[in-house]
């Protein structure tokens, strides 16, 4: 019997070390893979496979393993669809998230579990102040920033008077509420268009009320399909000259191509802010936009590059722990401690775990290849901070 038992014991010590190298850690990423929203899932989901694919699908000796859910661009779908992730597939991580209304539904979900959330886009204003949680990071910005780098952008040029529009939505609140945060100048009108599966997309009225306004400039906010048809009309109006065009989350890699397809040349030379750029000059940005180029035929956008950053500091953390994952203070350090190759070059958390960053002007040209695409101008801010870290409890 003493012999039986000294030869479990060996195998189950022989046994422990290939327990650990066979733990899969599982991401579960939720993004839009249906209606007409699903260009950006799709684009996410590709800069997450590619990331994968940059891994080896391992951090360390442990297996990675991404199951993507789609939100179907609801907060209902969204919560469902994180709640699955959760409970039945029992992930270690959730992340990704486009739209503001769909995290905010879905958050509790996964932080109740104990689990870590990593959004890959949203950047609701309630999650980086008073909603703040030792569980959630962010791989991309609080929604106001990149509106208020757009705002320093527009007194820098003289702007003195804006007509704003955005749609109705949480996102769609906070990106007003950054531009008005940093403008100077005078706000001539402001429109909050119709959100959701049946958003508004003609902005004929809206476009004709801006015009007579008298402004200076506009300033918009329509990611996805929504981007595309303002542009449209925008340029059909004839309005580049007399109404300057500044966008934040509009005019990207995947609203240029049909814009250039369409030949609508007024886009060229618009501006926008942005964290990131496909011209960013770093290794690990200059991999991830040749290899996207090379595998997806076109150039990627900032909610690509947000997300191969939420996969390789999700693989940065797990590598860090060994793929020990039962020691969430040392897990949440190395999450924090962002030890990876960001495509942003140097990455750093704030106190309320949203990253402190720089923020670019962008301007819409043509590469050597006649490609339209953007490149960097100008830096607007150097290391910000969010303007609600102030009101995390984690200061």
């Amino acid at each position: 019997m003493k012999t039986s038992l000294k030869l479990a014991l060996a195998a189950s010590l022989l046994a422990t070390p290939a327990l650990a190298q066979d733990k899969t850690v599982k991401i579960g990423f939720v993004t839009t893979l249906t209606t007409p929203a699903a260009v950006i899932g799709k684009d996410m989901e590709n800069s997450v496979n590619l990331a994968m694919e940059h891994l080896g699908g391992m951090a360390g000796d442990t297996k990675l393993e991404v199951i993507f859910a789609d939100d179907q661009f609801a907060p209902e779908a969204g919560k469902q669809a994180t709640d699955k992730l959760v409970q039945q597939d029992d992930v270690d991580f959730v992340a990704g998230y486009i739209w503001s209304h769909v995290l905010l539904a879905s958050r509790k979900s996964v932080l109740d579990a104990d689990k870590i959330l990593i959004s890959a886009n949203a950047g609701p204003s309630q999650m980086a102040g008073k909603l703040c949680d030792k569980n959630f990071f962010s791989t991309s910005w609080q929604n106001d920033e990149t509106p208020m780098a757009m705002g320093e952008v527009l007194n820098k040029q003289g702007v003195k008077s804006l007509y704003v529009m955005a749609p109705n939505y949480a996102a769609g609140k906070d990106m007003v509420a950054g531009v008005e945060r940093t403008f100077k100048g005078e706000i001539k009108g402001k429109d909050l268009t119709k959100w959701g599966a049946d958003a508004q997309l003609d902005f004929s009225a809206e476009l004709a009320k801006a015009k007579a306004s008298g402004a200076e400039g506009i300033f918009v906010f329509y990611p996805g399909a929504a981007g595309g048809a303002f542009i449209k009309q925008y340029d059909q109006a004839g309005l580049k000259d007399s109404l300057p065009l500044y966008s934040v989350f509009t005019v990207d890699a995947l609203s240029l191509p049909r814009l250039q397809s369409a030949d609508f040349k007024s886009v060229l030379g618009s501006k926008t802010t942005q964290e990131w750029d496909p011209t960013l000059d770093n290794e690990a940005n200059k991999r991830f936009v040749t290899d996207y180029k090379a595998k997806y035929g076109a150039y990627p956008s900032f909610y690509g590059a947000q997300s191969y950053d939420a996969i390789m500091l999700i693989a940065s953390a797990v590598e860090a722990v060994g793929g020990d994952l039962s020691d969430r203070d040392a897990l949440r350090a190395a999450i924090k401690a962002a030890n990876f190759d960001s495509v942003r070059g140097n990455f750093k958390f704030g106190t309320n775990n949203m990253p402190v960053e720089d923020f670019f002007l962008r301007e819409v040209i043509v590469d050597e290849d006649g490609v339209w695409t953007t490149k960097v101008v100008d830096t607007v801010y150097k290391d910000m901070v969010d303007p609600y870290a102030s009101e995390c409890s984690m200061n």
